[in-house]
């Protein structure tokens, strides 16, 4: 559609608002309002902003408040309005916060002059240009401008007691509106509870300071006015509508002139950015206990949207999750409730970081659970869910290399293979714990890493004093498929010798299958006492030896590095050997995934 008079095209325009003129009653005129001010002088001097580029520009004064607007229009139906304030707003013509709204808003007009109307001529215009009627018309005849309308006077403000007298007048409904307008704009945070008290006044005089008026506490009806004004305004900007999801079974408000609805991707219903806005949303649905939201809480942390800084709290029966950085922010909430999870997630760029209060806001009251869930995953409890099926659609953040690493004292602090460290921006222990290097021996090829705050292992290492018996069984564990696997995996090989292929008596030569995620990992004898590290195999050797040809290093070894650096490790004395599921909880309570990350 084009927008347009002028020429002999104003003669078809002028057809088309006789038309209009008699459908008008039954059929509301919709018009995209740009930008609104508190005189007429003052709107008057941004009509040159608009006028040379949109022929339908008009200007009203607002029945409500009685400031001037500047719009465009009017349009035959909102759908229209919308289609013309989404094109216009993704090339950046008009205001971000302009919006569509109905003739009824609006007073006398006052552009282009009282009564006149500017139309937007359809596509068909220049049909109806060739018509009689436009024969008829002078094509070389211009529109004459309207004198541009005397300046009106201000009406003058109100006193403090006549501003009292209207503020007494307000209902409830009034009163309420104005903590939440107040609220909305950052100057109210106490609940809307339509009482006008010390709060709300505190609120009123700030927002009075803020725009240059003297700071009574007490609005006037003008300043009421501008206040709520704005605040409807803006809010429309963010298009929140009240969205009932029946498929994920929830109901919440979202803005959806930032969002819209994408796909289902159990358990995650995708709401996608609109107009570049930087902002996405999920809503959470599935069937699932206390285990699988747990679990949930888990594996979100590891997902790109959810970056590394920022504050987390698991509850009782829900969870919070924020996260930021210098590209990207995120709040996650997720509650249990019948044996459902829902929740939500609102994803943002920083540029919206003022602007997503609201939003958070909005979401945060609204968040209901309703009849129904996403399918998939029905009767799956936490441990179940995978990675790949719980985060379908969405990139999980993945270190640069993983291996493995085993508790040495009751602080949590880990022994592992120096190699993990070598190029790291950082370390962590589980890829939930941030840790940092606090001893390193290159001789043998070890580092202690230290959690950043203390953790309480259910085990940690009791190394074995005497030297083990050659061909003895031993048993590694480790996770040889680094972040694949939430629990360590046991590979049971034998003890080939006690030195190195050159006589080297730090080492214990295993004959064993084993996997770069492994490397680090405690061997085991059959006691669960810990006889040595699994080291990686050596680099640039001219000889490549046999996959099964494995070495560790002696506990001797390391515990005499230990002993050194101040950190005295535990032993015991037990030969008998431990049951098969009581060596394996050890194990796995004792060993962790230590990873590098960019």
């Amino acid at each position: 559609m084009k927008l347009q008079i002028n020429g002999g095209i104003f003669a078809a325009a002028l057809m088309i608002c006789a038309l209009f003129a008699g459908a008008s009653a039954a059929q509301e005129e919709n018009y995209i309002q740009l930008e609104a001010h508190s005189t007429q002088n003052a709107a008057v001097e941004f009509v040159p902003d608009y006028a040379d580029e949109y022929d339908n520009l008009v200007g009203f004064q607002l029945l409500q408040t009685g400031w001037y607007v500047l719009a465009l229009g009017p349009y035959p139906d909102r759908d229209s309005a919308e289609s013309v304030r989404i094109n216009l707003r993704s090339q950046n013509l008009i205001p971000f916060d302009a919006f569509v709204t109905q003739r009824d808003r609006y007073g006398e007009q006052f552009w282009p002059e009282a009564g006149a109307r500017a139309v937007a001529v359809p596509d068909d215009a220049e049909t109806l240009a060739q018509s009689p009627i436009d024969e008829a018309a002078d094509p070389s005849a211009q529109p004459e401008l309207p004198e541009e309308p005397a300046a009106e006077p201000e009406p003058p403000e109100e006193t403090v007691a006549e501003a009292r007298r209207s503020e007494a007048q307000l209902e409830r409904d009034e009163r309420a509106l104005l903590q939440t307008a107040l609220q909305w704009k950052g100057y109210y945070d106490l609940g809307i509870d339509a009482a006008i008290g010390p709060g709300t006044r505190r609120a009123m005089s700030a927002w009075q300071e803020d725009n240059g008026h003297e700071p009574t506490g007490v609005l006037t009806t003008r300043q009421r006015a501008a206040l709520i004004e704005g605040y409807e305004s803006e809010r429309a900007a963010f298009g929140f509508e009240t969205i009932r999801d029946d498929e994920a079974g929830i109901q919440i408000t979202l803005p959806m002139g930032m969002v819209e609805f994408d796909r289902y991707e159990a358990p995650f219903a995708h709401y996608s950015e609109i107009d570049d806005s930087g902002v996405q949303v999920l809503l959470i649905s599935q069937e699932g206990s206390l285990a699988t939201l747990f679990g949930l809480y888990e594996i979100m942390q590891t997902l790109e949207i959810v970056p590394l800084e920022g504050f987390r709290e698991r509850r009782s029966d829900s969870f919070v999750l924020t996260g930021q950085d210098d590209n990207l922010r995120s709040h996650s909430f997720a509650g249990h409730s019948n044996g459902q999870v829902k929740g939500y997630t609102l994803i943002w760029t920083p540029d919206q970081d003022e602007r997503i209060e609201r939003v958070l806001r909005e979401m945060e009251d609204s968040f209901t659970f309703i009849d129904g869930v996403l399918p998939d995953g029905v009767g799956q409890t936490g441990s179940a869910v995978s990675q790949s099926d719980l985060l379908a659609g969405l990139e999980i953040r993945r270190p640069e290399r993983s291996h493995t690493g085993f508790f040495i004292d009751e602080t949590g602090r880990v022994l592992t293979s120096a190699t993990l460290a070598d190029q790291c921006g950082r370390l962590t222990i589980d890829e939930r714990y941030d840790a940092r290097v606090v001893l390193r021996d290159d001789d043998l090829g070890i580092i202690v890493l230290e959690p950043e705050e203390p953790l309480a292992p259910l085990a940690y290492a009791k190394f074995r004093e005497e030297a083990p018996r050659l061909n003895s069984e031993v048993i590694l564990a480790g996770f040889s498929f680094e972040d694949l696997l939430t629990r360590p995996v046991l590979t049971y090989g034998q003890l080939a010798a006690l030195e190195g292929l050159n006589g080297e008596r730090t080492l214990r030569r295993l004959s064993m299958e084993a996997r770069p995620g492994d490397i680090g990992g405690p061997v085991f004898d059959p006691a669960g006492r810990v006889l040595g590290m699994l080291l990686p195999p050596e680099e640039g050797a001219a000889r490549q030896l046999p996959d099964e040809v494995r070495f560790a290093l002696s506990a001797a070894a390391i515990r005499a590095v230990l002993q050194e650096n101040g950190v005295q490790p535990a032993s015991i004395e037990r030969d008998e050997a431990l049951p098969g599921e009581e060596l394996t909880l050890m194990a796995s309570d004792m060993t962790v995934l230590v990873s590098c990350w960019r």
